[in-house]
């Protein structure tokens, strides 16, 4: 090994070093947290602004949801929301479309804001069987060879 190969042996060694390093992505953290007035919600903001990496906070009083964005990690956000004392959760919700049995009991919420149900990994409930399926086809309105006794 001579001078040639030992420069490329090191050259090798520092670029696979920098290979290891992980970029951090932006994602967007949502969080169902208990408010009740302008105050609450000044602190909420206050508190998830100062999470390391935070671009931006946005909250929404009245769905009693806070929006982090930015190069965070949803374990450190749902942590500096409970360090409020505040009642809090990850955002539990997805749009009413997304669940093909919205008004199953482990889905269906009341509280839910409008248009929204629970999550759901239960394959049972999230999506249709083929039976279902082709029944839903079959009265639907863009089908244009649906049943037309309706």
């Amino acid at each position: 090994m001579g001078v040639a190969g030992t420069l490329e042996y090191l050259s090798e060694v520092l670029s696979s070093v920098k290979k290891h390093k992980k970029k951090k992505q932006i994602t967007t953290v949502a969080v169902k947290i208990r408010m009740d007035c302008e105050g609450c919600a000044r602190k909420v903001k206050n508190a998830l602004s100062r999470v390391k990496g935070a671009k931006s906070v946005d909250v929404d009083l009245k769905q009693q949801k806070a929006t982090v964005t930015g190069f965070v990690e949803p374990k450190k956000v749902l942590k500096a929301a409970q360090a409020t004392g505040k009642k809090c959760e990850l955002w539990p919700y997805v749009p009413y479309s997304l669940v093909a049995h919205p008004y199953v009991a482990g889905v269906y919420d009341k509280k839910a804001p409008p248009n929204f149900v629970r999550a759901t990994n239960d394959p049972a409930v999230a999506h249709l069987n083929p039976v279902e399926e082709q029944y839903t086809l079959m009265f639907s309105d863009e089908n244009p060879n649906a049943c037309s006794i309706m």
